[in-house]
């Protein structure tokens, strides 16, 4: 029941009202974002748990590798398996410059076992316009292992995924200017809201004078730069010190895997009629056997008989219960589920059945 308990106090209503929240806390600016890098490479230095033969993809890559060093290898040359091909994975931030260090993800793409103890040879991580903006090279830190002998196998977490920790070298930075359109800054919400939108922009327009800022739509708002004492950067920090209150997001999130259901203690429901039972059918089946004891040795042509007694039974259960709730919220709702001890996946499955019926007046998102 603890456990119920603890759910209750989740959705439970907040007394409490409302506080501003500073702008920077309630979305980004407009060119001020991350950007997805990615890569292929070789990783060496395995001890004999890197791709087979069968991968002819690495070998390809090793020779080319090898072709570029000056070295020239035929394909029945190269049978390590002290190699494997991967997939490297990173993140360029709009802050990095040239020469700033990042950490990288290598995830292998063969048929390697293990990539603990192996380095990753200089690899270019490419951008979404296939322009290279960071090398990446170095030993791998792997958070497991693997050992196989004799058809045993030993394993831990998944070791054909790797950490490259600091490993790759930002070679060409991205543009991240806040100003567009020669005297624009836009700010995107991340929680889309006309209300908060509007909040924004007439904040910023007491602030800073009428008409500086205007909501461009739900998730957008614009802000005109006319010049600033501390330049564009001081105007920015001013912004981002701009505190709001935004609107209440009316959503219910539900966990099925762990049983949770996380609410405003302000989402209401209409008036609603619940049906609660359990119903619990059983079938036992009882086999017996009867054998003659006379067979054993005597009669040959005298076999067992096996019969089958089945027995059904139908448990309706003790806690069968039906509630009804006026208009409320959804923290009345479990509440009152909670101290009839209605377990929480049923509780769950409530509010999913009261979401289809058109009486939950918010989104319900299910994870």
């Amino acid at each position: 029941m603890r456990w119920l308990f603890a759910l209750a106090l989740v959705v439970a209503p907040v007394a409490a009202q409302a506080q501003d929240v500073p702008l920077r806390a309630l979305g980004r600016f407009d060119g001020w974002r991350e950007n997805a890098l990615v890569g292929y490479g070789l990783v060496v230095g395995l001890s004999g748990s890197g791709d087979t033969r069968r991968s002819i993809v690495t070998r390809q890559a090793l020779r080319n590798v090898l072709g570029r060093l000056g070295t020239t290898v035929g394909d029945d040359q190269i049978s390590s398996r002290n190699v494997a091909i991967v997939m490297v994975t990173a993140v360029l931030p709009a802050s990095a410059n040239v020469g700033d260090r990042i950490d990288a993800t290598i995830s292998s793409i063969g048929d390697a076992r293990s990539l603990a103890g192996g380095t990753l040879v200089m690899t270019p991580l490419l951008g979404p316009d296939q322009r290279s903006y960071a090398l990446a090279q170095g030993p791998l830190l792997v958070g497991g292992y693997r050992f196989d002998s004799d058809l045993n196998r030993e394993q831990r977490n998944y070791p054909t995924t790797a950490i490259l920790q600091g490993g790759a070298t930002i070679e060409s930075a991205v543009d991240s200017s806040v100003l567009k359109n020669g005297n624009e800054i836009g700010f995107f919400l991340s929680d889309p809201s006309f209300a908060t939108a509007q909040a924004i922009a007439t904040r910023i327009s007491q602030r800073f004078g009428a008409g500086t800022a205007w909501a461009k739509n739900a998730d957008e708002v614009r802000v005109r730069y006319a010049g600033a004492p501390g330049g564009l950067i001081g105007f920015v920090a001013d912004l981002e010190r701009v505190t709001v209150q935004p609107a209440p997001s009316l959503r219910v999130v539900i966990n099925e895997r762990t049983g949770t259901v996380v609410a405003g203690g302000d989402v209401t429901i209409s008036s609603v009629v619940i049906a609660q039972g359990d119903i619990k059918v059983s079938v036992v089946a009882d086999r017996t056997a009867s054998q003659p004891g006379f067979v054993s040795g005597f009669a040959s042509d005298v076999a067992s008989l096996v019969v089958t007694n089945t027995k059904l039974s139908v448990d309706q259960g003790s806690v069968d219960k039906t509630f009804r709730f006026p208009s409320t919220t959804i923290a009345d709702l479990v509440q009152g589920l909670s101290n009839a001890k209605v377990d929480t996946h049923r509780v769950i499955g409530i509010l999913q059945a009261i979401k289809a019926a058109g009486a939950l007046h918010a989104d319900l998102v299910i994870r």
